[in-house]
């Protein structure tokens, strides 16, 4: 591809108007001669750039309220024209359309006036139309013609400009039109998406999924994978969000385990603590404060916690962040952090600090997606929650109040435990927790095998799921799952329900005088 002739005329047509006019002037300094529209104008007229009108141009005013003003040949023609073609050259000297070298255009802030609530109307107008067709002209014509869609890339035009007589090199064009096409596609997209949520559809026929890269990796889930995170827009307080206020950068794993730590911790209103390794809970808790909840949580499974992440659903205090130090963490995050934190984990470099400003509300809406192999996955959050008034006792005995608190603690973290997930929980806290086996009884005697290990590293005789309660993501389908329960100590059971055999391991509970109660709801995750 041919480098350009040096740019001798530019439009502008911006909505964000992001350091515009030193970029404007920096163009009229550069000789170049300056079309512009509306409110661009008007700015770059008070600050005394040079501009003629679209429609001083074209000889066609604006109208329809501003909706037609670049849709006309003298703009589109100037920049789509191939030059060195002579027959674009013949038709454009015979129609009076002169070459447009240079188009920066950023577009109607649609997405931002989604963001805002406002109706319906109001969105409708904020979508751009002569915006989207000067972009594609010009990034299809990069041969010749430079499109700007970023104000961040103002300098880099001018550096070009400066570097090479005038002109931009073929790939500085081609680059700036790959982002131009990534723009309009995501705008599109942006719209599409809108219009489905307002007509009601959660799976429309073509789902869009956009993103925006905010960093390269420096691999994926294993060093020979690449990988890169994209925020998607949505600004749902956690990972994507945050700030890091110190520690080498994050991992494709880091971000996965972070994301899993902080969702779970969101789930609780009271203080909460997640330690999450291989985006597996291997301790939670609830308590009177984040310290006693991290002591609790940490208790559960001390060897797994080393090398994992720690989240909290309130503010890291130095006390906190005291205890958290002694171990080897990779990251923590948490809303927010006060002083003391944050000069205790200054001193241990490699440990992540993110802090989010924030919670996601677990209850809220959204769609996940997983790619396979030829296709696309998606569903909703499972941002379903039991409460107590919900559950059907289907024992003789019914829970305890204190046991029906832990039930629903435990089937609420069971729900971020891979599947098959068996859940030992005592006074708000985990005691053993297995995770992720193909049989549900091995994640029983995991879990089991967990609450004794603890048991033994925090110097005590008595397993740690004595007098517990055990929660089964799924239905539990055999009476040996439930006995296995009752020998580990657990005296009540929260599980779906659903089972052709439920009678059966009902009559086993009774007869083992354990509590259970039905949701009515799984929790599969995978």
């Amino acid at each position: 591809m041919p480098q350009s002739s040096p740019i001798a005329r530019a439009l502008i047509s911006v909505s964000d108007k992001t350091g515009l006019v030193d970029f404007a002037k920096a163009l009229s300094a550069a000789g170049v001669a300056i079309l512009s529209t509306g409110g661009s104008a008007a700015a770059l007229r008070d600050a005394g750039v040079p501009v003629t009108e679209v429609a001083d141009h074209t000889g066609f005013p604006e109208m329809l309220d501003g909706r037609v003003k670049t849709l006309h040949p003298k703009i589109h023609g100037g920049i789509l024209g191939i030059r060195g073609n002579a027959e674009h050259a013949a038709a454009m000297q015979a129609a009076g359309i002169a070459p447009i070298d240079l188009v920066v255009v950023n577009l109607y802030p649609f997405e931002a006036t989604v963001a805002k609530g406002a109706d319906f109307d109001t969105c409708i107008e904020n979508i751009d139309i002569g915006g989207p067709s000067m972009i594609r002209a010009a990034a299809k014509n990069h041969a010749a013609v430079t499109v700007v869609v970023d104000p961040a890339d103002y300098g880099r035009v001018i550096d070009e400009i400066t570097a090479h007589g005038g002109t931009t090199t073929a790939e500085f064009r081609r680059a700036l039109a790959k982002k131009a096409y990534a723009r309009t596609g995501a705008y599109d997209a942006a719209i599409a998406s809108w219009f489905a949520r307002v007509e009601g559809e959660t799976f429309p026929e073509t789902a869009f999924l956009v993103g925006r890269r905010v960093q390269e990796l420096r691999y994926g889930e294993n060093p020979h994978q690449k990988a890169a995170f994209y925020a998607d827009g949505s600004n749902r307080p956690g990972v994507a969000t945050a700030r890091q206020m110190q520690g080498k950068e994050l991992s494709y794993n880091n971000f996965n385990d972070t994301d899993a730590a902080f969702e779970l911790v969101a789930e609780f209103a009271e203080p909460a603590v997640a330690i999450i390794k291989h985006a597996n809970p291997c301790g939670v808790a609830t308590g009177a404060d984040v310290l006693a909840a991290y002591r609790e949580a940490l208790r559960c499974d001390t060897v797994s916690a080393f090398g994992g992440i720690v989240a909290l659903n309130r503010r890291l205090t130095g006390a906190v962040a005291e205890e958290v130090a002694k171990i080897f963490t990779e990251v923590v995050i948490a809303p927010e952090a006060d002083d003391e934190a944050l000069a205790i984990f200054a001193a241990k470099k490699n440990l992540r600090l993110l802090l989010t400003g924030g919670m996601p509300d677990p209850g809220a809406e959204g769609c996940f997606a997983k790619t396979l192999s030829g296709g696309i996955l998606m569903q909703n959050r499972d941002n379903g929650r039991v409460l107590p008034a919900e559950v059907k006792v289907v024992t003789r005995r019914a829970p305890s109040a204190r046991e029906m608190r832990d039930l629903l603690f435990a089937f609420t973290v069971a729900k971020h435990v891979k599947s098959n997930a068996i859940v030992y929980a005592r006074n708000g806290a985990t005691v053993g927790i297995g995770a992720g086996q193909m049989s549900r009884v091995d994640s029983s005697r995991i879990a089991a095998r967990k609450a004794v290990d603890a048991a033994e590293a925090a110097g005590l005789t008595e397993t740690l799921a004595k007098g517990s309660v055990v929660a089964s993501d799924a239905f539990v389908p055999f009476a040996d799952g439930l006995l296995a329960a009752a020998e580990a100590g657990a005296t009540a059971v929260i599980q779906p329900g659903g089972s052709i055999r439920d009678a059966e391991v009902i009559a086993a509970a009774d007869a083992a005088g354990l509590a259970m109660v039905f949701t009515g709801m799984r929790h599969f995750r995978h």
